[in-house]
């Protein structure tokens, strides 16, 4: 159903940092980096993407604080969603939710929540069965 997205970041670097440790564990790949130099109010804004092949998940410079979002990364097991947690945990991001069932959604869903530099609450998740 979405083909891409983007969230924002004040300080792009920490943010970048971020997903260029959390989202390899689920197999992604940063596939490009860019400068919006034609955009004449912040030419000198960042952008960077990250999929499985082409660019989903954008990361966007921004100069203007925004309210946080909540977004979900499927990961294909349980081991997966732990590796991303800890990855996340290892580089100093806030913990938003240890790996584990969560029962509410449904009997087979396992995932773990962190929070990113601006305060997006970053999910990986697993609906597979427990093995």
């Amino acid at each position: 159903m979405i083909d891409h997205l983007s969230t924002y970041a004040t300080d792009f670097g920490r943010s970048k940092a971020f997903y260029d440790a959390v989202l390899p564990e689920l197999g992604v790949a940063i596939q490009m980096e860019s400068v919006a130099s034609w955009d004449p109010d912040f030419p000198e804004r960042r952008m960077a993407a990250w999929g499985p092949g082409r660019p989903v998940f954008w990361l966007i410079e921004t100069r203007e604080v925004y309210t946080p979002r909540h977004f979900a990364f499927t990961a294909s097991d349980r081991a997966t969603v732990d590796a991303f947690h800890a990855a996340g945990i290892a580089i100093g991001a806030a913990d938003h939710g240890a790996p584990g069932p969560r029962p509410i959604y449904h009997p087979d869903y396992y995932g773990a929540f962190l929070l990113d530099p601006d305060g997006n609450n970053v999910e990986a998740v697993c609906h597979a069965p427990s093995r």
